[in-house]
């Protein structure tokens, strides 16, 4: 009787505290070991307790223990049932701060022709988080090169990833990108780093182009599908996407996407392009039925090159800042200079050629003998 008398008073007394602690609990609940739970279940089971405030935490501990048990039956119900829909995340709106802070160091070495000129500056004008300096002039017998000058200069101006183009014997141009020391992690060393061959330079005053864009809006980058299937490409996928990727909310930047960039892999060279976007109203009604129904906007979209237009032959791909263990190096690639060398030795190979065909000609002529004519005294 007396047990069932204190059971009775815990249970009046309990009813009022617990509706307090249900109100009174938090969204996020702390998942606890089920072992202990247990064995507190157990004991309070197997035992009378007198004191209130010990039944009180026993009830909140049981109340988080159904808590738990739910969540552990939700998570299994979507992992067990793969046709739940999950409600997709809105698109990302920025909030006008300017968060991944990226620089790019664009400088030259001296010694450059004029068309290279120009493309440095196009590609100025197409990368507005670039940093500037002057050219480079440094000797290779110097302790570090060239390479150790530009990672100076590219710590001194808070870059983290530069372009640097080198030219040499006026006529052959040379691309470096990579990442300099500045962007380094503690621990980590620079790097990696990426030498091309520059070909086919047309830049934007040259080609006369009709396309044209906003000065300093980002670009959206297209890269061939190949760049997705072999190890070196995706390397220098991210290469480009931190040089020529444009970022959020950048000072100098326009929030306009206007232009398409193009990376494009054929024949062992990577094709880089440049196009606006261009988006005009259909003529009549007709057309812009059909065009809704093709792509589900009654506006035509159409691209028009703006230029510069190049191709890189990749050489190789370093592991460090302008230097380093070698990842990549192309097997198909020839230099300018024995691409010259062995231009000049068909050329003298075709004067030796003439120079035998020549004697050839006078031994054959000095060994016709023309005989004597028998009527050569008939008419004298």
């Amino acid at each position: 009787m007396a047990k069932n008398q204190k059971s009775k008073q815990l249970g009046q007394v309990t009813k009022p505290q617990a509706g307090k602690d249900k109100a009174s609990e938090p969204k996020i609940l702390l998942a606890d070991d089920d072992s202990v739970s247990d064995e507190s279940e157990d004991h309070n089971k197997g035992s009378v307790i007198d004191d209130v405030s010990i039944h009180d935490r026993d009830e909140d501990e049981s109340d988080n223990e159904k808590s738990v048990s739910d969540e552990e039956e939700l998570e299994s119900h979507v992992s067990s049932n793969t046709t739940l829909r999950v409600p997709t995340k809105e698109a990302f709106q920025s909030d006008g701060k300017y968060h991944n802070k990226q620089r790019c160091l664009i400088i030259c070495s001296r010694g450059i022709t004029s068309r290279v000129r120009h493309l440095l500056e196009d590609l100025r004008t197409l990368i507005p988080h670039h940093k500037k300096d002057s050219k480079i002039d440094i000797n290779k017998n110097e302790k570090g090169g060239i390479g150790s000058a530009v990672n100076d200069i590219a710590e001194m101006r808070g870059c983290n990833s530069v372009l640097f183009l080198e030219c040499r014997k006026k006529q052959d141009a040379y691309l470096w990108l990579g990442h300099t020391k500045s962007a380094s992690v503690s621990g980590l060393t620079s790097g990696p780093s990426a030498k091309f061959l520059v070909e086919n330079i047309h830049t934007m005053d040259e080609l006369r182009l009709t396309g044209n864009c906003m000065r300093g809006s980002r670009p959206i980058l297209a890269f061939d599908p190949a760049f997705d299937e072999k190890e070196e490409l995706k390397l220098l996928k991210c290469l480009f996407l931190d040089v020529f990727g444009t970022p959020r909310g950048h000072p100098k930047s326009k929030p306009f996407v206007d232009r398409v960039m193009g990376f494009y892999h054929a024949d062992g060279k990577i094709w880089v392009r440049n196009y606006q976007i261009i988006q005009e109203h259909a003529s009549n009604a007709k057309e812009a039925h059909q065009e809704k129904k093709l792509t589900g906007s009654d506006m035509k979209t159409s691209l028009v090159e703006i230029g510069p237009r190049f191709v890189l032959n990749p050489i190789r791909i370093f592991r460090g800042s302008f230097g380093g263990q070698t990842l990549y190096q192309n097997e198909h690639f020839v230099s300018p200079n024995a691409m010259r060398a062995s231009y000049n030795q068909k050329r003298g190979n075709h004067y030796k050629e003439r120079q035998e065909a020549k004697k050839k000609r006078k031994t054959r002529e000095e060994g016709i003998v023309v005989p004597q004519d028998p009527l050569d005294s008939v008419f004298k």
